[in-house]
């Protein structure tokens, strides 16, 4: 195997990590996001808990867990088993209050993480008309430096755009 080495008094090269290192340090300016990551930034303790509850109360795990807790409750407070054990009986009013009680917290939860759900895709949707704004001026830029009509682009946009719009209204758009 051959290994090239590189002085550091060619030229050639100089000029190249140059130019590489001003792209690298443009590119690193920008100020690039990613909504995860600001969402996470901004997530207290209340807030990563909530998650939690809401994934393990969405989940076939909680499904299980409480027809096992309502057959064994039942069970004891009928007499099916552990017989004079019965600290409940029939309408099981305790067993009622106490799911009623899960219910309002689940609920509260949910909404918690539904909020969190809503703040998130508010931030994405910022982000992306962020990115459609700098991908419009460095459309434009680019058009004009490689001497395009940008009224002529546009023209073709739209007429795609609504070609696009008649066929999903027929029916009969293709994606």
């Amino acid at each position: 195997m051959t290994t090239i080495s590189h002085s550091s008094t060619c030229a050639v090269c100089a000029m190249i990590e140059s130019a590489d290192a001003a792209a690298d340090a443009a590119f690193a300016a920008r100020s690039t996001k990613n909504s995860n990551e600001l969402v996470r930034a901004a997530m207290r303790a209340q807030d990563i808990a909530a998650d939690k509850i809401t994934n393990f109360a969405g989940s076939l795990r909680f499904v299980y867990l409480h027809g096992v807790w309502f057959f064994i409750w039942i069970a004891i407070n009928t007499g099916i088993v552990f017989g004079g054990l019965a600290f409940d009986t029939y309408p099981f009013g305790l067993l009622t209050m106490i799911v009623s009680l899960e219910a309002i917290f689940l609920s509260t939860f949910v909404m918690v993480s539904q909020n969190r759900q809503a703040r998130r895709e508010s931030i994405r949707g910022e982000l992306d008309f962020e990115t459609n704004i700098r991908a419009e001026v460095w459309a434009l830029h680019i058009g004009a430096a490689l001497k395009i009509d940008p009224d002529h682009v546009e023209h073709a946009v739209q007429t795609a755009l609504d070609s696009a719009r008649e066929a999903q209204e027929r029916g009969t758009a293709t994606y």
